[in-house]
């Protein structure tokens, strides 16, 4: 399947393949990144979850296994002003488990640590001068975006509406990632905050194609070879592709996760705020049903998550998924188990009819 016309992302990230191993925070490792661009894809580091150091320790081994291009990607969002009233509300709907888990509802809990774009983060990639640096939830301030520009990197963010790929388009990225409402994980949005009008990616992908003068990557709903073919005939330049690589070996999930994916029907996500204050698919578990997949009592991003903390920590120790987020995408059902540099070549290389 290496016949697609369109090589705009290939020659503009010097990769080979045109999959994305998308960023997913807490599942990438770097072993992942380094098997995916070694593979002739390009791998993506998620940074919101990691420290400073973390980050830096991370790319150090990286850039020790692979010359190949790498993505580091980081989350745009504001960080929210203290909100006591909404956290005592939010811990009130939870207080119910606490007391069932034997846990004091009045205990501290520890503060949620997905982390923005700031000063700190940008001096890393001035430092280590990724080939690509990826955004979600939009941008962050100007200088900081000039300062990223100015490494060489080429800057790429996320889009879940034609509105808000223009927004990217003339503030001066590199490229589009239209992001289909299928996709796992959290939606990207910035421009909106209104679940009900995102848009699936086969709708999407060819509108913003058209409306942005960029090329565009699809994600969302994509875990195939038949996906990736079906992007590329929307006008698509390339695929990000995060699902499907959770079924790696490479990727560092619970077994419980690991079990649910591979039991997907495709019709057991929801898009749900419960875990991170904002919108993400996930795999159904009991507070999803119980409470319900969206509340207007979660506190927002990323606070939600730390009253969660103690309830979590208790049940994985007994393998139980309650309370736990396991992110995917609705096309978990057509992953197939293999290594990541397998699952690289494999989306692009299968023969179909």
């Amino acid at each position: 399947m290496g016949n697609w016309q369109d090589k705009r992302i290939l020659d503009l990230f010097g990769i080979e393949l045109p999959i994305i191993q998308a960023p997913m925070a807490g599942a990438t490792t770097p072993e992942m990144v380094i098997a995916a661009s070694n593979a002739g894809g390009l791998g993506s580091l998620p940074g919101a979850m990691l420290s400073i150091d973390a980050m830096k320790a991370a790319l150090d081994q990286i850039r020790s296994a692979t010359s190949k291009p790498i993505n580091v990607n980081f989350f745009s969002h504001v960080a929210p002003e203290p909100d006591p009233v909404g956290q005592m509300a939010w811990r009130s709907a939870l207080a119910s488990y606490y007391v069932e888990m034997g846990i004091d509802p009045a205990d501290p809990v520890p503060s949620s640590n997905r982390a923005p774009f700031d000063d700190a983060y940008c001096t890393v990639v001035e430092d280590y001068r990724p080939e690509v640096v990826s955004f979600h939830f939009g941008l962050p301030d100007a200088a900081l975006f000039q300062r990223v520009k100015r490494t060489g990197a080429k800057i790429i963010a996320s889009a879940t509406t034609v509105a808000e790929a223009k927004w990217l388009n003339e503030r001066g990225i590199d490229a589009v990632i239209a992001m289909g409402q299928e996709a796992g994980g959290h939606r990207g949005n910035f421009l909106s905050d209104d679940m009900s009008t995102q848009i699936g990616t086969i709708a999407l992908v060819p509108q913003i194609v058209d409306a942005v003068s960029v090329p565009v990557v699809a994600a969302g709903g994509i875990a195939d070879p038949r996906g990736v073919r079906a992007a590329f005939a929307l006008g698509a330049s390339a695929v990000q592709i995060g699902t499907a690589y959770l079924l790696t070996p490479e990727a560092k999930i619970s077994q419980f996760h690991r079990k649910a994916l591979q039991a997907s029907q495709g019709d057991d996500t929801a898009l749900t705020n419960l875990f991170t204050g904002r919108p993400a698919r996930g795999i159904f578990n009991r507070l999803m049903r119980e409470i319900g997949p969206m509340s207007n009592l979660a506190p927002a991003f990323p606070t939600a998550g730390g009253a969660l903390a103690p309830l979590r920590a208790l049940t994985e120790k007994n393998a139980r998924s309650d309370f736990s987020n396991m992110w995917s995408g609705q096309a978990a059902g057509l992953a197939r188990e293999m290594s990541t540099a397998a699952l690289t070549r494999y989306l692009v290389e299968a023969d179909l009819p």
